[in-house]
């Protein structure tokens, strides 16, 4: 079977970027890798902000349509604690936001950046004003983590992505299980990435918080390959099992969305494009991210033309005439599913 090129899913908003450093009301460096949520009816995003030490914080932004007319948090939101949490001490990074209807609060699942490397940390909250850190949740090096809304047979589950501390591995995206969030196991390999020449065959790593569509738990995942002089982050999808989210069910084969203008491809890291959060407005899928590190865009696709394209999207992780041998490792490895 030929493969068809469908291009890019997602169209940049022609206002982007939508938050810069000059829109922010106290001195930073720059403003990128936003978590979103509609809170109160407003989109809300939880930006990452780099001071000029390059130390990282959280700050609120939110808006009526998701655009313009931002009213930002006048000081950080949410700050490193690393008196109490040493974790911290590099800063705190790159958050999902995921609404856990049975606590009635807010999950924020961040990077906390420690001296021994990164890790995922939870904090909880109701209104973004008050934070309820529950520190780490798994030991560095770790990152590229979010909780899913609801538990499977009792317990809650988290996608984060390990950093192999050999660079020549691959970094692929796990799966862990608590029934309290406290205590992880269950850990298992969810997402691998590629072999050879494809846009994803180094790294992988979870983009936004999973939302739940008619099919299953609809995921998008960020792809990087080192076969290029330069190194560039572009966007996949994949669809995982309503009741058991260990299932891949598809997988985008080509990416979905690329760095392409210039605020992606030139700023504090070049090539670029980092979604942390998304949000459904009537049957619009918006992705925030960060642009080359330095500022926030928009982006969105009919998300009846996401779900179509999700289910065209191959049962294979790789399809077998690129990855026989990478699909053979799978299966030998892998195993039986545990609960």
């Amino acid at each position: 079977m030929i493969w068809k090129d469908q291009g890019e899913l997602f169209v940049r908003h022609k206002k982007n970027p939508i938050l810069t450093i000059e829109d922010w009301p106290y001195q930073a460096n720059s403003v990128f890798n936003p978590a979103a949520a509609i809170v109160d009816g407003k989109i809300l995003l939880l930006v990452r902000v780099e001071d000029h030490r390059g130390i990282s914080h959280l700050t609120v932004a939110r808006s009526n349509n998701g655009i313009n007319g931002w009213e930002i948090d006048p000081e950080p939101t949410f700050v490193p604690d690393p008196i109490n949490y040493p974790e911290e001490i590099y800063g705190i990074e790159d958050p999902r936001i995921t609404y856990i209807d049975e606590l009635g609060k807010w999950a924020v699942v961040y990077t906390a950046f420690s001296d021994s490397g990164p890790l995922p940390a939870i904090a909880f909250t109701e209104d973004f004003r008050n934070f309820e850190r529950m520190g780490p949740a798994l030991p560095p090096e770790n990152k590229d983590a979010a909780l899913f809304p609801v538990r499977f047979n009792g317990k809650w589950a988290m996608i984060h992505r390990p950093v192999p501390a050999i660079h020549s591995m691959k970094a692929n995206m796990w799966i862990s299980f608590s029934r309290e969030m406290e205590a992880w196991g269950g850990h298992q390999v969810l997402l691998y990435a590629r072999e050879g020449g494809w846009w994803d065959a180094y790294k992988v790593g979870l983009c936004p918080q999973p939302i739940h569509v008619p099919d299953g738990w609809l995921i998008m995942y960020h792809g990087v390959r080192p076969t290029t002089p330069t190194i560039s982050y572009r966007l996949g999808l994949a669809l995982l099992d309503l009741e058991d989210p260990r299932k891949v069910l598809r997988r985008s084969e080509g990416w979905v969305f690329g760095p392409l203008k210039l605020y992606e491809r030139s700023g504090d890291v070049n090539y670029v494009v980092f979604p942390c959060g998304w949000v459904v407005v009537k049957d619009e899928l918006r992705i925030y991210y960060g642009s080359a590190d330095t500022s926030v865009s928009m982006a969105s696709a009919k998300m009846s033309d996401v779900l179509e394209y999700v289910r065209e999207c191959p049962e294979e992780q790789c399809p077998e005439e690129y990855c026989r041998f990478f699909e053979g490792n799978r299966r030998r490895f892998t195993g039986p599913k545990r609960g």
